[in-house]
């Protein structure tokens, strides 16, 4: 199982020096990939916290290929309702071509309301709209021509130029927990990205239904990619009792949870603190938060 690790991407310690330090020093250590995630806005008022100062997955990504040369580059996850299949398909070849061909791409239908209604995107039938969008994002990165007549998408022959560097084109991870979710990532997608509010003790349902819905569409289950956020919340103390849970503790109790999760399926797991409300809350010293993430990544550091 592969090792990642996501930049400080959400409250005060969010910020571009502390996201280099991360990315730069994550390089150094021999980690594989570094992740970013999307909000594009809150509710006003909402008390939930989670998501406060949460700068641009894409750009954040981009600033972050020129200052490094070889880890892997990630976003878990874009919603895709919220761009048009075409810029997204531009600004992801984009960012492969500054990263030398180093980005993961994952999509999302999204979940929250306001979001939908500040982008002006109706919230029905996602599963449907994702479906078109994969196979518009494959022909603008494959076809010398794209022409496309869909429900959601439709457009006359155009030429999309540079094409990306991978190929057929960055991965496309798909998230979602639903079983529809799921199964179209078995489908279509290189592989499945779960999200901070996955049971981690369940995964391998998750992995064996992708799996699953690959074979029955002929594909080999064997070439996807299943990547675990890993929303760690180390505490010095430990976290004592049958129930606590996976990736909470001492850094020890967190990396005697990784075998049990690669067990599971999953082939990529990458520790995210940005759900540690100890890190990113309102009253969190952001210098604090950066002392935490030191010690994070120098315990979790893949084997070389």
């Amino acid at each position: 199982m592969r090792i990642g690790f996501a930049v400080p991407i959400s409250g005060a310690w969010a910020t571009p020096a502390n996201q280099v330090e991360v990315a730069r020093r994550a390089e150094e250590l021999g980690y594989h990939s570094l992740w970013t995630l999307q909000r594009l806005l809150n509710p006003a008022g909402s008390p939930d916290m989670t998501y406060r100062n949460v700068p641009d997955p894409l750009i954040t990504l981009s600033y972050l290929a020129g200052l490094t040369r070889r880890i892997r580059l990630g976003v878990a996850i874009v919603n895709l309702p919220f761009v048009s299949p075409a810029l997204l398909a531009k600004q992801a070849a984009t960012l492969d071509h500054v990263s030398g061909g180093r980005l993961d791409l994952g999509l999302g239908t999204g979940w929250m309301p306001a979001e939908f209604a500040a982008a002006g995107t109706p919230m029905e039938r996602r599963g449907a709209r994702a479906e078109e969008y994969l196979a518009v994002l494959r022909t603008l990165w494959e076809d010398e021509v794209s022409e496309f007549h869909g429900e959601f998408y439709d457009f006359p022959p155009v030429v999309m130029e540079p094409g990306p560097v991978q190929t057929p084109g960055p991965p496309v991870l798909l998230g979602g927990a639903a079983e529809p979710a799921l199964r179209r990532a078995g489908r279509l997608a290189a592989g499945w990205v779960s999200s901070s509010r996955a049971d981690l003790d369940a995964l391998g349902r998750s992995v064996g239904t992708v799996r699953e819905a690959a074979e029955k569409a002929g594909r080999d289950p064997g070439s996807l990619r299943f990547v675990c956020r890993g929303a760690v919340r180390i505490r010095p103390d430990g976290a004592a009792g049958p129930d606590r849970p996976p990736l909470t503790g001492t850094l020890d109790q967190i990396l005697d949870d990784f075998a049990p999760i690669a067990a599971q399926g999953v082939t990529e797991l990458f520790v995210d603190l940005n759900f540690d409300p100890e890190l990113t809350g309102p009253d969190a010293d952001p210098a604090a938060s950066m002392d935490r993430a030191r010690e994070a990544l120098e315990a979790f550091a893949p084997e070389c």
